[in-house]
């Protein structure tokens, strides 16, 4: 059995399981725990124009995030897909700090990446101890910056061509504790040679170094139709595969994951979607590398 059959049988037998569980509704969406906390507590933002707020009810209205009965269970969900990412992270830190630089992809559009990635930072930044960072590094698409109302603010690409520009001050801060959004920024032509720069190493390990404690979370293209999604490979020290349960073609999982180093590898998100997004579900397993669990 093949790598991408075993993750996924996997994944199967861990979901049937569970399928007798009861699950508790919850009134509130998964990740208002990290809401209403003192702006004090956020990063340090003073140098930063604006905060936005999170719309729970527009992410939900757009598919974002669950039907409202299943909040409690796609939070328990993503607390699973976060914390080894987190563990790794940190722990690594000192000595390999890209692995604070996470690449959330699929290998074809359409599998639910940017959910991913806005549910997944979301549920980091309830974290008490790192704060998260969503780079909308999907250039082409700039599906994050316009969700959260940023599609016309100045952001990572703006800071690629202008080299006077720190990306820091792009940053938008939100009323989220520990939860800012790096947008797009301004489309230009050949965004390939832009994400391979040395200037965009220079920008993630700036935006590493200043915080210490901040995790990158890169929405990133589709692996296969891409060159872009190529070149972030290159920076991310972390990369979580976004795969749509009886969907994705198999040939097309196995040759995202042939992409990458299995060292980087962060997991596989096995979302089977029902109907729509919003009433999808979300699974996670890890890639198994020669014998170890990354």
């Amino acid at each position: 059995m093949s790598l991408v059959e075993q993750t996924i049988a996997r994944l199967k037998r861990q979901q049937e399981a569970k399928s007798g569980a009861d699950v508790k509704v919850m009134e509130r969406s998964p990740h208002e725990e990290a809401a209403g906390v003192p702006l004090e507590h956020l990063e340090s933002t003073d140098s930063l124009a604006k905060h936005i707020t999170v719309d729970n009810a527009a992410l939900r209205d757009r598919g974002y995030f669950p039907e409202r009965q299943k909040d409690r269970q796609f939070a328990d969900q993503y607390r699973r897909i976060k914390r080894p990412l987190i563990e790794k992270a940190m722990r690594e830190a000192a000595t390999r700090s890209e692995s604070r630089i996470i690449m959330v992809t699929s290998a074809l559009p359409g599998d639910g990446k940017t959910f991913t990635s806005i549910n997944l930072a979301l549920s980091m930044a309830a974290e008490r101890d790192v704060s998260v960072l969503l780079i909308d590094a999907d250039v082409a698409k700039r599906h994050i910056s316009a969700m959260f109302g940023l599609a016309e603010q100045p952001g990572l690409l703006d800071a690629l061509v202008n080299e006077d520009m720190e990306a820091e001050s792009a940053i938008v801060p939100t009323t989220t504790r520990g939860f800012s959004i790096l947008p797009g920024g301004t489309p230009v032509a050949g965004p390939e040679e832009l994400l391979s720069s040395h200037r965009m190493r220079k920008i993630m390990s700036s935006l590493c170094t200043r915080s210490p404690r901040r995790i990158l979370l890169l929405d990133s293209p589709p692996l296969l139709v891409t060159n872009e999604s190529r070149a972030l490979l290159k920076i991310a020290g972390q990369v979580v595969l976004v795969v749509r349960a009886e969907v994705t073609p198999r040939d097309a999982i196995q040759s995202a994951i042939n992409l990458f180093d299995p060292q980087h590898a962060g997991g596989v998100v096995l979302n089977q979607v029902m109907s729509k997004a919003a009433e999808g579900y979300y699974e996670y397993g890890y890639y198994e590398t020669d014998g170890d669990k990354t």
